[in-house]
């Protein structure tokens, strides 16, 4: 059986489909699996899917074999999430356009994954002031100390000092790039690379070998405000990406909170227009900690151990069950019945049939839609 992420992979390759695409397809038929065998005619179905997209698609899966190019691509990309896969981050699961492969490099830590463990955007402009660096490193090290995980960009300036003053403090950070996670940039950032790496996580929608461009920098801050439940903008002129990432988290309904500065320094007159937008004005590490500590607490994930399938089943029955547990948490709305088919190889009359059984047994419930989950 090809997995799905074989098809968030192969569908993520035709031109013309973006995230928001994707993430509008998926939600139409509940896997990218069913969508890759859908009719032209359904897929104009799907919002924002035009003739010219339908086309691409149906010649793509002429072209394309989803499992072989998976295959080959795993051996340049051994770690990787799709929005499909369990481990993908919550919170960026929870925004409009998440990318459709996530690659990382680094220690996974599960809680962080989960939005259990807090993570917090610290960004800001590429040549501080003394000021913007003493208080980023004062801010990033009272953060550490009471568990927050920091998210940065790794380049030059803040960033810098937000990953160094966290590995510093003995806490987790992760660095978001706007290229491949092999690639380091900016080279002055070699050491630090390197360092993030093996204490940290280093994450990029980029696949490996993918230099840094101009354009995928912008796309890059949507991540960072994606993964974090506040952003932090320490100093930014009116032009800067620090700006762009928290544009993006007021867009994604997160806080921001911005250094307040001098209006003789042009390097705050970007924080001090957040301001006027609504951001939060940060006023010492201890109230900005107490501020941070409302947030809305997020539930633990739910434990991971696979329900127990009896052993006394028809093997239809069992197949049929095992489908929808490996499939029912990447499918938190249930599973829908096309995905039943397309796992299963079973015709659709007989999958209803055996979850009319299953139902009346108490090991399946039925849900709008021609959904369906496990007791």
């Amino acid at each position: 059986m090809v997995e799905e992420r074989a098809f968030w992979l192969a569908m993520s390759g035709i031109d013309g489909i973006g995230p928001i695409s994707l993430r509008r397809i998926h939600k139409h038929f509940g896997s990218l699996a069913a969508a890759w065998e859908a009719y032209p005619a359904d897929l104009l179905e799907v919002e924002g899917v035009g003739l010219q997209t339908a086309d691409a698609i149906a010649t793509a899966r002429r072209q394309i074999r989803p499992a072989e190019l998976l295959q080959q691509h795993e051996q340049a990309n051994p770690t990787f999430w799709t929005p499909g896969d369990r481990d993908y981050p919550r919170l960026l699961l929870e925004t409009p356009d998440p990318p459709p492969m996530l690659y990382y490099r680094g220690i996974v830590e599960p809680l962080e994954l989960s939005g259990v463990t807090p993570m917090i955007a610290i960004v800001g402009t590429r040549s501080p002031s003394d000021y913007g660096r003493r208080w980023t490193r004062r801010i990033t090290t009272a953060l550490v100390n009471h568990g927050f995980t920091i998210v940065s960009g790794l380049a030059e300036g803040i960033d810098t000092e937000v990953h160094q003053s966290c590995i510093a403090a003995g806490g987790r950070t992760i660095a978001v790039l706007g290229c491949g996670t092999d690639v380091i940039y900016p080279w002055s950032n070699r050491g630090l690379y390197q360092k993030v790496a093996q204490q940290g996580l280093i994450i990029s929608e980029h696949a490996a070998g993918t230099q840094p461009d101009r354009m995928f920098f912008p796309r890059r801050n949507r991540v960072i405000a994606g993964l974090c439940r506040a952003t932090l903008v320490m100093e930014a002129p009116e032009k800067s990406g620090g700006l762009i990432t928290a544009r993006y988290a007021n867009e994604y309904g997160r806080d921001v909170y911005v250094l307040p500065g001098s209006l003789d320094n042009p390097k705050a007159i970007g924080c001090l227009n957040l301001v006027e937008q609504g951001a939060q004005l940060i006023l010492g590490e201890d109230k900005l900690i107490e501020k941070l500590g409302m947030l809305p607490q997020l539930d633990r994930p739910a434990s991971t151990a696979e329900p127990t399938i009896p052993l006394n089943l028809p093997p239809e029955l069992q197949q049929i069950l095992q489908a929808l547990s490996e499939s029912q948490s990447s499918n938190p709305e249930g599973v829908p019945l096309d995905l039943l088919v397309q796992k299963t190889g079973l015709a659709p009359g007989t999958i209803l049939g055996s979850l009319t059984n299953l139902e009346m047994q108490d090991l399946v419930t039925s849900l709008p839609g021609m959904r369906y989950r496990l007791q």
